[in-house]
């Protein structure tokens, strides 16, 4: 063929196929954030994406938007081909870039503490010789749980679980523990965790109660909310009045949390700045320290990816007692999910109120101005 021929040919092919790449590839473009300009990227300051947010897989093979089902398929299939330290190293991999995920990593870490348990067949310290503080300790919480409601004999194995060593965040887990031993029943649970010698302890196991009450894992059928409708229409935060001193304040502050999973926080945001109005119904009991500290603690552990918009939360407070507490809240939770030194300063920096950093600073022990 002659050289001319031949390039006329191959010009008219190559014609061709790009004319057919044009009419098989889709041009539309990619939808574009107005606050970043990047292609697909969240906007910054929301605290979850969107419901109805098309999961698209990323190019790892991860969905673009986490659910909580997603999350849970994807580390308990980790740890059954591995062990639960994979799986929870991912799950804590993918909560800091992630921090929307905070919302529901505790529950699936408890999952994953229950699954353990029941791998290793009970042997509670190979449980635990994982590293367990992802997710504010939820997978020990789960497998002090599983522990607990597996023991013949849970008012003496209570006591055995976390010593010698006896820490805080295990007997939290014991407390959760005592809610699936006692079936729900606060007074039965309580109980048990008057086992514990010491008022601190007792205190801690309380934590874990109350927390299991106000905000169950829904989805276990063990763990039902047991909060009858005609009890919190008569008091709205029942049942923290009634119970012993050394006990109300933990309910009181976890009783915030039923609040906000009861009026939809995540789709109605003026919940949180309408749940410490709501804590004003302590004031009889003495409760609304406490229960605006709550506010502040699951306002932000629901709101980790915008602290400014947290904390202006807790400026919405009408008396400034009620500010400071929801402030103390916000810095509690933020220095429990991110364990590092200098956490609570990075979180203070990021407040515009003055007066919510003021109480910010205050609660963590710095200096009361950025300098």
């Amino acid at each position: 063929m002659q050289p001319r021929v031949f390039a006329i040919l191959t010009a008219f092919l190559l014609g061709v196929l790009g004319l057919g790449s044009v009419a098989v590839t889709d041009w539309t473009p990619a939808p574009v954030t107005a606050a970043t300009g990047a292609p697909g990227a969240p906007a910054p300051g929301s605290a979850a994406p969107p419901a109805g947010t098309p999961a698209a897989a990323t190019p790892t093979g991860d969905p673009a938007v986490w659910t909580r089902s997603t999350l849970r398929n994807k580390v308990m299939a980790e740890m059954e081909q591995s062990d639960p330290g994979v799986a929870l190293a991912d799950l804590d991999k993918i909560t800091k870039e992630k921090p929307y995920t905070v919302r529901f990593c505790h529950p699936i870490a408890h999952e994953l503490g229950h699954a353990a348990v029941k791998r290793y067949n009970e042997d509670f310290q190979k449980v635990i010789s994982f590293p367990h503080e992802t997710c504010a300790a939820g997978y020990l919480h789960g497998a002090v749980e599983e522990m607990l409601n597996a023991s013949k004999q849970p008012e003496v194995d209570l006591l055995k679980l976390c010593a010698p060593a006896n820490k805080g965040a295990c007997i939290h887990g014991v407390g959760h523990g005592t809610m699936f031993v006692a079936k729900q029943d606060v007074a039965a649970a309580r109980a048990l965790c008057n086992k514990f010698p010491g008022d601190t302890n007792k205190i801690r196991c309380s934590e874990g109660l109350f927390m299991q009450l106000f905000g169950p894992d829904e989805e276990d059928e063990k763990a039902k909310a047991n909060l009858p409708a005609d009890k919190i229409a008569a008091d709205p935060l029942y049942p923290c009045p009634e119970q012993p001193a050394l006990f109300q304040s933990a309910c009181f502050f976890y009783a915030p949390t039923f609040y906000l999973s009861s009026h939809d926080y995540a789709n109605h945001p003026e919940a949180f700045a309408d749940a410490l109005k709501w804590c004003l119904n302590g004031k009889a009991s003495g409760g609304v320290t406490d229960c605006s500290r709550g506010v502040g603690s699951r306002t932000m552990k629901y709101n980790l990816d915008r602290e400014d918009w947290a904390a202006q939360q807790c400026a919405t407070a009408a008396d400034a007692s009620q500010r400071k507490a929801c402030a103390e809240g916000l810095v509690s939770y933020y220095t429990v999910n991110y364990t590092d030194g200098g956490a609570a300063g990075r979180l203070c920096a990021k407040i515009t109120n003055k007066e919510i950093q003021g109480y910010c600073r205050s609660a963590a022990g710095l200096s009361s101005t950025l300098d």
